[in-house]
């Protein structure tokens, strides 16, 4: 095959991890020793905050000044004031306004962010916690909540200006109400439903490693059939119940999204890298690609690009 043709590269591709003790104050993070497990930050744009990036925490974050692209793991999409998004530990994420003002706005971005382990673990002892736990699952995609702009600004500010006891109830009081938000979708990648029967679990869970673990390899749903003593209709009933979706459509969102990995991250020919997740033609792959991802893998690249604050 031709060498890969040389484009303007970002130095850095790769999301920039963010680190809690590498945050400065003078920037608008609150203290953890003051603010305790439950922090908040505002800010405006442009700020060095707005890159490419992704940290350990789980990440509530509020836009409520102009509009532009969002980034979120792989999902590219659109936002303006009231977007309102709950981003898993570490999914990459980035805001870029295209419509600031000259001297820029001071105030953007209303920002939660929490770590995982005290909620789960507290969880484990207090029932009612558990209710909030298929929210996070689902946050490790990315979830863009609709309708919910103007409670999530009160929510934040009753947040904020709290501490304490009280810091924590506005907090499950906040987050209750995404758990019980039906009005939501799901940004980067694809969603696991999992079923309530363990040798279920591990059926799926096994063929979903299986694909994952080398998104290139022959799969046909037939085979998978055979392989699990089923008929292929009753391997197509089971693999939907399980995932939410056809095996074919599941095949074709994990290569896609490998795809988008490899656009985001390296400089290969779109041609290369259409062999290398499993399409067997181009004219597949870009079909595919345009239908799950609404653009081609070219225009998906050039989109990409601009997640590092620069036109790309």
């Amino acid at each position: 095959m031709p060498a890969a043709r040389e484009r303007s590269l970002p130095r850095q591709r790769r999301p920039e991890l963010e680190l809690e003790h590498a945050r400065p104050l003078s920037l608008g993070y609150e203290s953890a020793d003051e603010a305790g497990w439950v922090t908040c930050l505002s800010h405006g744009f442009p700020t060095p905050l707005a890159r490419w990036h992704f940290h350990d925490e789980y990440e509530l974050h509020l836009i409520t000044a102009t509009s532009g692209k969002a980034f979120v793991g792989d999902w590219i999409g659109a936002f303006q004031p009231g977007h309102l998004v709950l981003c898993g530990p570490r999914l990459p994420h980035n805001w870029i306004s295209q419509d600031v003002p000259e001297g820029g706005v001071d105030a953007r971005d209303l920002v939660i962010q929490f770590r995982h382990q005290p909620l789960a673990d507290a969880a484990k002892v207090i029932p009612e916690l558990a209710e909030l736990l298929p929210l996070l699952e689902r946050s490790r995609h990315g979830i863009e909540f609709f309708g919910l702009g103007e409670p999530a600004l009160a929510g934040w500010q009753a947040v904020k200006r709290a501490r304490g006891l009280e810091r924590f109830t506005a907090f499950c009081n906040l987050l209750t109400m995404l758990a019980r938000c039906t009005d939501y979708r799901l940004l980067s990648n694809v969603q696991m439903q999992g079923e309530d029967n363990d040798g279920e679990n591990d059926r799926i869970n096994s063929i979903v490693d299986r694909i994952t673990g080398d998104v290139a390899a022959p799969v046909s749903a037939s085979d998978l059939a055979q392989e699990l003593g089923m008929t292929e209709s009753q391997f197509s009933r089971f693999f939907r119940r399980s995932t939410g979706n056809t095996f074919t459509d599941f095949v074709n969102q994990i290569r896609v999204n490998r795809a988008c990995q490899l656009l985001m991250e390296t400089d290969r020919q779109v041609t290369h890298i259409c062999y290398e997740v499993g399409f067997q033609n181009v004219a597949n792959f870009n079909r595919r690609f345009r239908d799950i991802k609404g653009m081609t893998p070219s225009e998906f690249r050039q989109q990409s690009d601009r997640r590092f604050g620069r036109s790309g």
